[in-house]
């Protein structure tokens, strides 16, 4: 699965997204850390989402979207 979402946060391990579709939060666990707040990202991710809040996802790929 794929979501577009815009970067809040960067923590080590994780980022803290808002969903462009749904405009929920996410936590995105991740050994990324080359990121910054205010990026437009597309995550690619394999379905599983936690019930948690916010919900958690786990990310295989992260990619810069270009405006």
């Amino acid at each position: 699965m794929t979501m577009c979402a815009t970067i809040l946060s960067v923590e080590r391990g994780r980022l803290l997204v808002l969903d462009d579709k749904t405009e929920q939060e996410v936590i995105v666990k991740t050994r990324c850390s080359n990121f910054r707040e205010g990026e437009k990202v597309k995550i690619i991710y394999n379905g599983i989402m936690t019930l948690s809040l916010p919900p958690q996802i786990s990310a295989g790929r992260i990619l810069r979207c270009c405006d």
